[in-house]
């Protein structure tokens, strides 16, 4: 069975396929940043899931339209480790040293 990652990478790289990207930055670096701006867009349109107004009378939150926002993150978020040449071995990697270096901040009072 293939692990879940690999198969949303393989996913991801065939969306990629079928896009026009003649928009899309041609440089690694144009690549993150306009996938940067796609995620905080993405983000924002998440936080407008949510009842983050306290001004304003608030309304049922829509659990599924939150989660299809934070899927068009992770498209976005794919796309980036792609664009990295990250693996899904790469991520679990780089979570791990990060998790451990959050895990000894939350230790000692950060």
């Amino acid at each position: 069975m293939e692990d879940k990652l690999e198969t949303i990478f393989k996913l991801q790289k065939n969306l990629e396929k079928m896009m026009n990207l003649d928009r899309y930055p041609k440089d690694v670096e144009g690549k993150i940043s306009a996938l940067c701006t796609a995620i905080i867009h993405e983000a924002i349109e998440l936080q407008r899931t949510t009842n983050w107004k306290w001004w304003k009378k608030p309304t049922t939150f829509d659990q599924a339209a939150a989660r299809e926002e934070l899927i068009d993150i992770w498209h976005f978020v794919i796309q980036a480790s792609l664009e990295l040449n990250m693996t899904p071995d790469d991520i679990l990697n780089e979570y791990q040293k990060k998790n451990k270096i959050n895990q000894e901040r939350q230790k000692n009072g950060y």
